[in-house]
């Protein structure tokens, strides 16, 4: 693995970016979920891989912000999947929308993709100590 990678995810004085991403991604999802009529051009052309590229995002960059070691990605999977969940629950109550809850297991498969992404970079960071 390129050391760039290495240093560019899991360097110390890099995580306040982390945490400016992660922050600026939520506001955009959550923004997206919510609005009655998300714009037609931030789509992939299918509302499940939508859902699961926003969480695989999310989780790729949270594991940098604030979970670095895999140990505590637990508590980032119980997290991200209850985001997911009040997503839903809130969309329920806003017409248009409606709540559906292969857009949760949709969400998992994208937490699942960003942990894996993230899980070889953090071995090694962890390696380095």
């Amino acid at each position: 693995m390129p050391r760039f990678i290495l240093h560019f995810c899991a360097a110390p004085e890099r995580r306040v970016l982390w945490r400016l991403l992660l922050a600026a991604l939520l506001i955009v999802i959550t923004w997206l979920a919510l609005v009655p009529a998300p714009p037609r051009t931030l789509t992939t052309g299918w509302d499940k891989s939508n859902h699961a590229l926003a969480f695989a995002s999310l989780a790729f960059t949270a594991v940098w912000a604030l979970w670095q070691q895999p140990r505590h990605w637990l508590r980032l999977v119980l997290a991200l999947v209850a985001y997911g969940i009040a997503i839903e629950i809130a969309q329920s109550f806003l017409p248009p929308r409606e709540a559906d809850w292969h857009d949760v297991v949709a969400d998992s498969v994208g937490i699942a993709l960003g942990l894996l992404v993230a899980w070889p970079i953090a071995s090694r960071a962890a390696r380095r100590g």
